[in-house]
């Protein structure tokens, strides 16, 4: 049964929208191969969260810009003709003499022109108050840009070397199928020859089971795994494409370069003192409610009945006006001083915020650099392992083959190769990812 919906009046069924995804697998025969830098490339131009992270920090950029150009002086050029009813009066006080009277008193003349530069300046601790708060949030964006980036690393890191481990685990689990596979035609062939009992074929009939539902298992967990990657690299993820397989491991770099790189250059501590910036410049702009605020204004042009320079009489229209404002506040209610108390309020909470995240930092560290030195240690052990394993097996078939050993130790020492070879994959991955999280935690990835 297919589902059908609507869309604009028309009815669309779930397989033409499978139908019409741009990228076929048709038109791409030959997988692509992304590195780890290419996927990342391709996460950031397409992963929505991050998207939103970098708009909102150019946004509160721009916010911080224009905090700073409130505080300069704004000029504008106004110009503006008027004309009012005249009242059949004539008023001899007017500026060129005897002329009609606007029926409206508030109106100067009957024709008026208004053409002025205008200039206006404000100033005011709050309007600085303000500009310094704007700046304080836009580098708080611009670090939470960053944590969102990182985080993003962090995800494609462990998505790339999941494809890898679950596609490394599916080939271990095709060559334990044909071991299996193997083993079952050898009792089979010993039956026949009257030199084991029907148990050894059913032991190993079981275990080629086993196996047949593991190789499926791990194709699934591998189709799973590109999937999960290729919702952040392609239009369609269903592109094929293959990954790197991780090469000889890097070494672990030492404690102190470690603790040197994350002090200097971490982003949720300075998110954290960019907040506390922002609340520190909030509660001067809460305090700056007790003071007066100094307001000029400029004016040059001309207000006349005239459009023109001069009026009939030689009367000189243009000219300029110069005012000065001060508002001293008086009377509010004490909600200068409850807005102070809340800006306080909120720098106690940037406060803790910033402790946490130097603690947070700290154990952080701790955990990923002991992480990495773990799994870098034991890397040379699970080599040795699987390689144990791998000799355990042989030399148990060629027993099995002389009569000496059981088809339980066949099954046991097949099993224990395929542990140590999966284990062996998966420490692999471990010391990658951990020393992915600690560059991502330095800021060197």
């Amino acid at each position: 049964m297919i589902r059908v919906c609507r869309a604009g009046g028309y009815m669309v069924s779930a397989a033409l929208l499978l139908s019409v995804a741009p990228v076929s697998r048709a038109q791409d025969p030959q997988p692509e191969k992304i590195t780890l830098t290419e996927a990342i490339r391709r996460a950031q131009a397409n992963e929505p969260i991050f998207a939103a992270a970098v708009a909102a920090g150019r946004s509160a950029k721009i916010d911080s810009y224009l905090a700073k150009a409130a505080l300069l002086p704004s000029a504008t050029y106004h110009n503006q003709t008027l004309y009012t009813q005249p009242n059949g009066q004539t008023n001899q006080g007017g500026q060129a003499g005897t002329q009609a009277s606007p029926i409206f008193i508030a109106n100067n003349a009957v024709h008026e022109y208004t053409s002025q530069a205008v200039i206006n300046e404000t100033i005011g601790l709050k309007g600085i108050a303000d500009a310094q708060v704007a700046s304080a949030v836009a580098a708080r964006a611009q670090a939470e840009a960053e944590v969102a980036r990182r985080g993003l690393v962090s995800a494609v890191v462990n998505l790339y070397y999941m494809v890898y481990v679950a596609a490394r685990k599916q080939t271990l689990m095709e060559e334990a199928l044909a071991e299996a596979q193997n083993f079952a035609e050898i009792t089979q062939k010993r039956e026949a020859g009257r030199e084991v009992a029907r148990a050894d074929v059913v032991k190993a009939q079981l275990q080629l089971q086993g196996r047949q539902r593991d190789i499926a298992d791990a194709k699934l967990a591998a189709d799973k795994a590109r999937l999960e990657l290729a919702v952040l690299l392609f239009p369609d993820p269903r592109t094929p494409y293959v990954t790197d397989a991780p090469q000889n491991p890097p070494e672990l770099p030492t404690r102190d370069e470690v603790n040197k790189l994350a002090s200097t250059n971490n982003p949720e501590i300075r998110s954290a003192l960019a907040d506390l910036a922002a609340a520190n410049a909030s509660v001067r702009s809460a305090r700056a409610g007790y003071l007066p605020d100094l307001g000029l204004n400029f004016t040059y042009g001309l207000d006349a009945p005239q459009f023109a320079k001069h009026g009939p009489d030689g009367v000189r229209n243009l000219g300029y006006s110069i005012s000065g404002t001060l508002d001293i506040p008086v009377w509010d209610w004490f909600s200068t001083q409850k807005r102070i108390q809340q800006s306080q309020i909120q720098r106690n909470v940037a406060k803790v915020g910033l402790t946490s995240a130097q603690r947070r930092l700290i154990a952080n560290l701790e955990e990923s650099y002991a992480e990495a030195a773990a799994a870098r240690n034991q890397l040379a052990l699970l080599e040795q392992s699987a390689q144990t394993a791998a000799e355990s097996l042989r030399l148990t078939r060629l027993r099995y083959a002389a009569g000496e050993s059981t088809v339980l130790e066949v099954v046991d020492a097949q099993n224990a190769l395929l542990t140590a070879q999966t284990a062996q994959a998966d420490g692999v991955v471990r010391y990658e990812s951990a020393l992915s999280a600690l560059q991502i935690l330095t800021g060197t990835l």
